[in-house]
């Protein structure tokens, strides 16, 4: 089954202090992606403040690679028979209602492993 990354946006105002509830609404949706047996993978990142980028030329620079106005906040993967059904899955994420966004794009490969709990 295909398998499509899930990225989660947010105004930069945003990334470090969640609404209240926000973390908790996220925790359940994540809950039921992973009992519906569609999330292989899920990471929260570090707020965009914590990243390092390395760019051509080997130049190390604090900071996220690109100016936005939006950082990625976390990740995850999931499975759906295809582009519409991944869609689906996606505009059910909270981080939508609060403020941000998603992207969902098709994995090209790599490897998934089960969660540890």
């Amino acid at each position: 089954m295909p398998q499509y990354a899930v990225f989660l946006y947010a105004p930069i105002d945003d990334d470090t202090e969640p609404e209240p509830g926000g973390r908790e609404e996220h925790a359940r949706h994540a809950d039921e992606l992973r009992e519906s047996g569609k999330m292989l993978a899920c990471f929260a990142l570090e707020p965009y403040t914590t990243s390092t980028s390395i760019r051509s030329g080997g130049i190390i620079t604090d900071g996220p690679f690109i100016e936005s106005k939006e950082v990625v906040l976390g990740f995850y993967v999931i499975e759906a028979h295809d582009l519409d059904g991944a869609l689906a899955i996606a505009g059910r994420n909270p981080i939508i209602r609060q403020g941000g966004g998603v992207e969902v794009r098709p994995v090209e490969g790599g490897e998934v492993r089960p969660f540890v709990q």
